[in-house]
């Protein structure tokens, strides 16, 4: 059966749009597996009476199958309330994974008083769905009533009973807030009994659900259930830079997940030393800039030198000692003998070497094809020299001219524009090539 929650009309694994706040097994919304249902159980066996029922959020809680009802996962169900009335809800866990959920929860059995009346019928889920389609509309008049009252509070999210007769409104806050004048008119705008409940930053994230800096569903919002102090000391001890933009989360408080991996580093750091700002040797006093935990490796630099220099724990604590002594060492590392230092293989030179050729070889062999093809007589084309030569007024004769690279650089330098007349730059070495022809025809004096 599909939730009224969902935008799609119905959950699906991936087709859910609710970012986890769906009320069915679909979403996988704090679901657990359970992996006794394929078990084949003795004869005897007689069935857990505890059902864990899931509500809108990260609500769970223990009801008790007096009736005997035989209750899937995903089955919507009529429970009873500690104020009156029912409420909706869908069965999470049957079975003996209950008396583990029980125990990991720390409540015992016989705590366990509120029944299941019945499995819901098709008038309970519409009153149901009706119900839970107002929410959105009283979440907002009440934001409006608490901002008339100037109340210091955030009203994130309410909560209507499957009966519609009451209404729990989650919110956050500083500090100790006044709200009964807020009560009263609430309970005149919408006739309805309230419940004022106050949550933390990170439950008001895991009711709401979204999508962390990882790209995947909020944690709190899918599977973690306890929410465990994080302070700035786990930041420290894995080498992360105290920044709050970054080590945030949606809630405002520092990311869960840096927890995670905490006591793995808490077991990599035994071994480091601690104190280690600084180590003296006889070339200066040399400064701690850096660890890297897990290849055990502890960085130095000497005073305006940009060179790190990596030691080896070993080596560390064995300079430490030394200056512990009185004695600094000459140099940092451990210098080799000449029998134990590496061969470092001759290289030779080799000519045509692939990436070793001039840059500017394709250039020079375009102004040899340009030379040869003005020795043979060939003219070649440019947008200066589209026209034949007929047409500029120099007849068919070609003119030879020796060009040289350097020549030829400063012809394409100075090439004619579009708007030069055609036959300007021929007839410019036309008169060039003439007084050349005088000057070697004049006897010497």
């Amino acid at each position: 059966m599909g939730c009224g929650s969902c935008s799609t009309g119905g959950c699906a694994p991936a087709g859910c749009k609710s970012n986890g706040s769906c009320l069915t097994n679909g979403c996988s919304k704090l679901d657990v597996y359970d992996w006794l249902s394929h078990m084949d159980m003795p004869s005897n066996y007689k069935p857990f009476n505890i059902i864990e029922i899931k509500f809108k959020g990260s609500r769970k809680e223990f009801y008790l199958n007096t009736e005997n009802l035989y209750l899937e996962a995903g089955e919507l169900v009529a429970v009873e309330t500690t104020t009156g009335g029912y409420d909706i809800g869908h069965v999470s866990l049957t079975g003996e994974l209950v008396r583990m959920q029980l125990k990991k929860r720390h409540v015992r059995t016989e705590d366990v008083v509120k029944k299941i009346y019945r499995k819901a019928t098709p008038t309970d889920v519409d009153k149901w769905k009706v119900s839970k389609d107002l929410e959105f509309e009283t979440m907002h008049k009440s934001r409006v009533l608490a901002k008339e009252l100037g109340l210091a509070m955030k009203l994130s999210d309410v909560d209507y009973q499957g009966d519609r007769t009451k209404a729990t409104f989650y919110y956050t806050a500083e500090g100790r807030v006044d709200f009964r004048e807020l009560i009263k008119k609430m309970a005149e705008t919408f006739r309805i009994r309230i419940e004022m409940r106050q949550i933390g930053m990170r439950q008001e994230a895991s009711r709401l659900g979204g999508i962390g800096s990882c790209g995947r569903e909020l944690c709190c919002s899918t599977w973690l259930t306890d929410f465990k102090t994080v302070s700035t000391s786990a930041a420290r001890y894995q080498n992360l830079s105290l920044n709050t933009l970054k080590l945030a989360g949606q809630c405002g408080k520092l990311k869960c997940c840096l927890n995670y991996e905490l006591d793995t580093y808490m077991d990599a750091l035994k071994d480091i030393p601690d104190n280690v700002e600084r180590l003296e040797t006889l070339t200066g006093t040399v400064r701690h800039q850096k660890t890297d935990i897990f290849k055990k490796l502890m960085w130095f630099s000497y005073p305006n030198d940009e060179n790190w220099i990596a030691l080896d724990l070993a080596r560390v604590k064995e300079i430490q000692k030394l200056n512990k002594d009185g004695i600094k060492p000459e140099f940092l590392k451990e210098e080799l003998p000449e029998k134990d230092k590496p061969v470092i293989a001759k290289v030779f030179d080799y000519e045509n070497v692939v990436g070793q050729d001039s840059l500017t070889r394709l250039d020079n062999k375009s102004i040899r094809n340009k030379k040869n093809n003005r020795k043979k007589g060939n003219k070649p084309k440019g947008p200066g020299n589209s026209q034949p030569q007929a047409e500029a007024g120099l007849g068919t004769r070609p003119v030879r001219q020796e060009i040289t690279p350097n020549a030829a650089q400063a012809n394409q330098a100075a090439e004619p524009s579009a708007e030069r007349p055609a036959g300007t730059s021929r007839n410019n070495k036309r008169r060039k090539n003439f007084r050349n022809n005088n000057n070697r025809e004049r006897p010497a004096e």
